[in-house]
């Protein structure tokens, strides 16, 4: 009979043991059957898939359940009761020894065996050769003895020789205990026994065995040595017992692994949870300031199509005017002609006042074109502006893409690392459905680190090639100074300005308002000299921090003591191209306080863009082209 869904009604804790004696007893009375023939079935587990078990897996599977922190207690009841059941039944037949001795006279339980099962064989033929008594090798007489299955026969020997003796060893479970008896009934119904050696020892042609027992452990001589040596003297209960109690050990220590493996589940759901919350929240977050700057740049586009618009209605409103003073001044021509011809007006003056008309109108037509010319530079200028924006804008979005398609990428690793982990702690993972799922979820696994990998590769070559990239630029930009350095003159508007070098003319004309020409320039020469040594000094650094707009920023410290001898030996002028050439240093190289090379617009007294450079150049090349 199974067990009835009807009784799935559930219990609470304190109901137990009762609920335990109710089903023990069914067990008892044979009401729940749990031997199916060759199998044995837990009649309360029918909805499983596996429902065959051997004795010993049934106990363990019995025990554990009822261990169990986690299970219903209804659940736990009924299986404590089993695994009483089947401790108090059925736990010892697996091996009882009436079964195991088949047509074999049963031993008494407290009598003492050497363990591990050892027999004795006597009256091993032996003979005299070479000064020593030999005889029969171990594994010759293992073979002779093949029929009772023995791990190794060891024989005996002394001073003299081959004692004649060997010691034959079963194996340490019940069969080789089996073995053992059938080894010393085989030679008692042959009548070689032990009783028959003791009363036969003149019989030197047969072999004598027998199993070993206290007496054989306890005799003094070369058979009871080896025995004490390698055996201990024990009951059949003996062995069960303590059969028993490594079967409790086991199963009380499987018992907590599960407790501790069910623990450890626990906690691991409890962190992928909680790591799932807070991916979640964090991807929750990044959507919001995604969104928000998406805003603000839509935003900025809007201000910066409004102001282009602005800038083009206020040239057409401009362009208006002008048509409309053009009209008038040539209404007005018109009217003076018509004055002209219809009375006799002073020709001179109207002469006059046509020249003057016709230089207004030649000025009107003047600003017409320039502002024509103005207007197609303000659309080309909003034109490139707003190219660059949307390059940077486009830039910007990819980046954000790639960001945001690698942070989704390790977040779905990481959800498949956790989901890994929960499923090989979960109950009943190595049947063939979950070890599926597991394998499935690690392929998917390998191949989402196989696509960041493929992605961290890209990365890496686009850094390369934007890394390669810059080295190109710079080398170029270093050889475009290194030839703007020999090919204009003083007149060039685009060239290399020594960013922190003193100017030792600029150094001449402040000295000559003080002393002559000779004298000034040595002046200079030393000045320079000097203060060019001070200002490449890294100890000495005249400026101070302030806060301009929120921000820190270093300016000259006026109060230096340095720079205010200079001031009051050398006046204002001195005193600005050495304070002019420390605030260069101070941009362009702070670390090593030298002169540095930069490229400069000397007509407007900024620094040049590289495009100016070039430009520059290629100038430079036609006009040299054309001279020759």
């Amino acid at each position: 009979m199974e067990y009835s869904s009807d009784d799935d009604s559930e219990i609470s804790d304190s109901e137990i043991d009762e609920c335990e004696d109710k089903i023990y007893a069914r067990l008892i009375s044979g009401d729940l059957k749990i031997n199916n023939g060759a199998s044995y079935s837990c009649p309360f587990c029918t909805g499983k898939k596996k429902k065959d078990y051997n004795i010993h897996n049934l106990l363990q599977h019995a025990s554990g359940v009822g261990a169990a922190p986690n299970r219903p207690a209804k659940e736990k009841a009924t299986h404590r009761a089993l695994a009483k059941h089947l401790k108090n039944g059925l736990a010892k037949p697996p091996e009882p020894q009436p079964q195991l001795i088949v047509d074999q006279p049963l031993p008494n339980r407290n009598e003492k065996f050497v363990w591990p099962w050892m027999g004795v064989l006597a009256n091993v033929p032996t003979e005299w050769k070479d000064g020593r008594q030999v005889g029969e090798s171990g594994n010759r007489l293992k073979e002779q003895l093949s029929r009772f299955c023995p791990l190794k026969v060891i024989p005996l020997w002394n001073f003299r020789g081959h004692t004649g003796n060997a010691i034959v060893e079963f194996a340490k479970d019940w069969n080789g205990f089996r073995n053992a008896l059938a080894f010393e009934n085989y030679f008692e119904a042959e009548g070689y026994g032990r009783r028959d050696w003791k009363h036969k020892q003149n019989q030197r042609s047969k072999l004598f065995g027998w199993v070993a027992r206290a007496e054989d452990h306890n005799f003094p001589g070369i058979i009871g040595d080896h025995l004490r040596k390698n055996g201990d003297l024990k009951t059949i209960d003996d062995l069960e017992d303590e059969r028993t109690r490594k079967n409790d050990k086991l199963e009380a220590n499987l018992a907590n692994q599960i407790e501790v493996k069910n623990k450890h589940l626990q906690e691991l759901e409890c962190r992928y949870n909680e790591t799932t919350a807070s991916l979640e929240k964090m991807m929750g977050q990044r959507q919001q300031l995604l969104q928000t700057y998406n805003e603000e740049i839509r935003k900025m586009q809007q201000l910066a199509c409004r102001h282009s618009q602005k800038i083009i209605d206020e040239n057409q409103n401009l362009r208006s005017e002008l048509e409309s003073k053009m009209s008038e001044l040539n209404a007005r021509s018109k009217q003076l002609d018509e004055l002209a011809a219809k009375s006799g007006y002073d020709r001179k003056n109207l002469e006059q006042e046509k020249q003057k008309n016709a230089i207004k109108s030649s000025h009107l037509k003047s600003a017409t074109v320039e502002q024509q010319r103005a207007d197609e530079n303000v659309l080309k200028l909003v034109g490139e502006h707003k190219r660059a924006k949307e390059t940077a804008l486009n830039k910007i979005l990819m980046l954000e893409q790639q960001l945001e398609a690698k942070q989704t990428l390790e977040l779905k690793i990481q959800q498949l690392k956790g989901k890994l982990e929960v499923m090989k702690y979960m109950p009943g993972h190595e049947d063939s459905e979950s070890k599926s799922k597991i394998n499935e979820l690690s392929e998917e696994l390998q191949d989402k680190i196989d696509e960041l990998d493929g992605m961290e590769s890209l990365n890496q070559t686009l850094v390369i090639k934007e890394s390669n990239s810059s080295i190109e630029l710079q080398e170029a930009r270093k050889e475009l100074e290194n030839g703007l350095l020999d090919l204009s003159g003083g007149q060039a508007h685009i060239g290399i300005k020594r960013m922190g070098e003193l100017d030792l003319k600029a150094f001449s004309n402040a000295c000559r308002q003080k002393s002559s020409k000779e004298d000034a320039e040595v002046t200079a020469a030393i000045l320079c000299s000097k203060w060019e040594a001070e200002i490449k000094n890294p100890d000495w650094h005249p400026f101070k921090v302030v806060m301009v707009d929120g921000k820190a920023m270093e300016i000259i410290d006026a109060g230096d003591a340095k720079l205010q001898e200079l001031k009051e030996e050398h006046g204002d002028e001195i005193y600005a191209l050495v304070t002019k050439a420390l605030c260069e240093l101070n941009k362009y190289n702070a670390s090593t306080r030298y002169p540095v090379g930069e490229l400069w617009n000397f007509r407007e007294e900024r620094k040049a863009s590289l495009k100016e450079a070039v430009q520059f150049v290629l100038r430079q090349w036609r006009m040299n082209r054309k001279k020759r």
